[in-house]
């Protein structure tokens, strides 16, 4: 917020929304995460879903951690899910370093291109059965299979390995990798101190590392899980929704700012451009003003 009225935005436009996350998430979110209590409980195989952006800035990264996991994996430790997108350059680095480890396809690894693949992946892991191989790489042509399969494989995911982006956000335990953009520092901060996400992790050595506690010390693991679900029933991951609320309160004149700051803000829409404005009379003119009238605090 802070930020926000930094940059001028009144205090009284500012409302908390919540996470930005999906809706099948969000629904989802308590049943998934006794599930993977459950998984816990059992000692199952730590499920690991890796998606990556198609910048490449993370590919050197993320295919040292690969191949650090390499031990894990063959040893039926880790399940690793890895999303290239619709990138081809990332699935042939991928491809590349499963080839180093002496990984074979359909033999160590299945590659599934498809959304059909996609969810018929998701359905059996549902099911209880663990995936037949320890690495599943999928990779796409188009942009929206790629998006919409990280969204569906979270759902099946014991954690969610990734730099902090929006995915930061989302509701199960996630392994916060190293940051590409200083704006996502405060995004691993965040998953961080609501419980459900590790402190920002820069050197693959320390990746490793946090996947082997989650592995010998299940308390972890499993407080990551209670912690989402008490986040939910706190309403933390609603943005969305919220959002849309908020939005059809301005579409229709009930969204009211504080008392003294103008009248409701209004929503038009013309040839498909959407404007948001307020009849606003300012309390004060100057800071000088503000200050004198107490309202103002360094």
């Amino acid at each position: 917020m802070g930020k926000l009225l930094r940059m001028g935005v009144p205090e009284s436009d500012v409302r908390l929304a919540g996470h930005w996350v999906p809706s099948d998430l969000v629904n989802n979110a308590e049943a998934d995460s006794a599930t993977r209590l459950e998984r816990v409980k059992r000692g199952a195989p730590l499920r690991i879903m890796l998606p990556v952006g198609g910048a490449g800035a993370q590919r050197r990264w993320v295919t040292s951690l690969i191949e650090a996991l390499g031990p894990l994996i063959k040893k039926g430790d880790v399940q690793l899910l890895i999303n290239a997108g619709d990138h081809k350059h990332m699935r042939g680095a991928f491809e590349k370093v499963l080839t180093d480890m002496a990984m074979k396809p359909d033999e160590d690894y299945e590659v599934v291109t498809t959304m059909d693949g996609v969810r018929r992946f998701c359905d059996e892991r549902r099911n209880a059965t663990e995936p037949p191989r320890g690495v599943t790489l999928f990779a796409f042509e188009s942009y929206f299979p790629a998006v919409a399969a990280t969204d569906l494989l979270s759902r099946v995911s014991d954690v969610l390995a990734c730099k902090p982006s929006e995915l930061a956000f989302y509701p199960l335990p996630k392994l916060m990798l190293r940051r590409v953009g200083d704006h996502e520092a405060d995004s691993a901060l965040r998953a961080n101190e609501l419980g459900e996400g590790t402190e920002e992790i820069r050197e693959v050595s320390e990746a490793v590392s946090w996947i082997r506690l989650m592995l010998t010390r299940p308390a972890y693991l499993r407080n990551m899980n209670k912690r989402v679900i008490a986040n939910v029933r706190t309403g933390v991951y609603d943005g969305c929704k919220n959002a849309v609320q908020t939005a059809l309160e301005m579409q229709q004149g009930t969204f009211r700012r504080a008392p003294g700051w103008g009248a409701p803000a209004r929503i038009s829409s013309s040839d498909g451009e959407c404007t948001v404005s307020y009849d606003v009379q300012e309390k004060y003119d100057t800071l000088a003003e503000m200050e004198g009238a107490g309202e103002h605090r360094e």
